[in-house]
């Protein structure tokens, strides 16, 4: 692992292509720009804030082993478990699916797949943590997570010539939307709105944000597992205050329908949890939400982060499509 000027090291994430797509941008009726973290290391934007928040703890309070929780997120700990030469146990829940069981085993992770949802591997990571005594690595609920999650924007003021004048992304636990929105007032871009989009089924933003307070979802039953947090976290809700965010709720059919639409024509797959980011773009709710006075008109260029596509293959795609009668 190199280490940058000043005794830095080298983070674990990449610096993402920042692309304009025009099909995206016909289907939104305005200039779409893509910041494709798919291509990142791990496969999904994680790496950039666990992969943080590893290297900060390194040597203070971070000693072997170690433990995780969730897929994407897990991989992410995993790698940057790898790179710091740490063991790690990796919990899943078994809806995580095979994929990324087979790239934690590959990190040299131990894995232990547990409940069906990420609030049911949580729980059993807490009872490890207790009788083991490791150091927890979550995946969404940390301050050096969102600090870590902060460098996408940095990037994007990098790349882009002029502020886009909305954010896509999609909401699971509320991890990249701590990162971006506080990325956003470093680079002075606090006024950008951002869109932020779930699948019904795992909307457990959209519920707290009607509610004006945390809600747990009784169960995660979108097909997007990888928003799949029946609780989101607090950070989320109160990012509200700081940034002006729309929540979408999208159906898993617009987010399956969008991943293989945007295969098509962008020829990249991935996973629904990034689909329902971009069904936002695809279904034509960006020109709603202009119509209805809650976005400006007109909207000079967007940024949908297409945030993963490390848990998923061509066979999952048309087994999600059948299950929900796509075909």
């Amino acid at each position: 692992m190199a280490a940058q000027p000043g005794g830095r090291q080298k983070p674990f994430h990449i610096v993402t292509p920042v692309l304009e797509s025009l099909p995206l941008s016909k289907a939104a009726g305005t200039k779409v720009f893509m910041k494709l973290e798919n291509v990142q290391p791990t496969g999904s934007f994680k790496i950039r804030g666990i992969g943080h928040l590893c290297q900060e703890v390194r040597g203070e309070t971070l000693p072997d082993p170690v433990l995780s929780t969730g897929g994407n997120a897990g991989v992410a700990a995993a790698y940057a478990a790898k790179k710091l030469g740490l063991p790690i146990t990796v919990v899943i829940p078994s809806t995580s699916g095979s994929i990324p069981k087979h790239k934690l085993e590959e990190l040299g992770a131990t894995v232990e797949v547990y409940g069906k949802a990420f609030d049911d591997a949580n729980r059993r990571a807490q009872e490890l943590l207790k009788t083991e005594g490791w150091v927890n690595i979550h995946p969404f609920d940390d301050p050096l997570v969102w600090q870590g999650h902060t460098s996408l924007v940095w990037e994007l003021k990098d790349s882009l010539e002029t502020k886009p004048d909305a954010i896509v992304l999609s909401v699971g636990g509320g991890g990249l939307l701590a990162g971006v929105v506080e990325g956003l007032h470093q680079v002075g871009w606090q006024d950008i709105p951002i869109i932020a989009a779930e699948t019904q089924g795992a909307h457990s933003f959209h519920e707290a944000l009607k509610a004006g307070q945390l809600v747990t979802l009784p169960d995660i039953t979108s097909v997007a597992k990888c928003l799949g947090a029946k609780t989101v976290a607090a950070r989320a809700l109160e990012c509200t205050q700081k940034c002006q965010i729309i929540s979408q709720v999208v159906e898993d059919t617009e987010a399956v329908g969008a991943v293989e639409q945007f295969l098509d024509d962008e020829r990249m797959l991935v996973q629904p949890a990034c689909g329902a980011a971009l069904a936002t773009l695809y279904t034509g709710r960006l020109q709603q939400l202009q119509q209805e006075g809650r976005l400006r008109t007109p909207l000079a260029s967007v940024v949908v982060v297409v945030c993963g596509g490390g848990n998923i293959n061509t066979a999952q795609l048309w087994a999600l499509k059948s299950q929900l009668g796509m075909e």
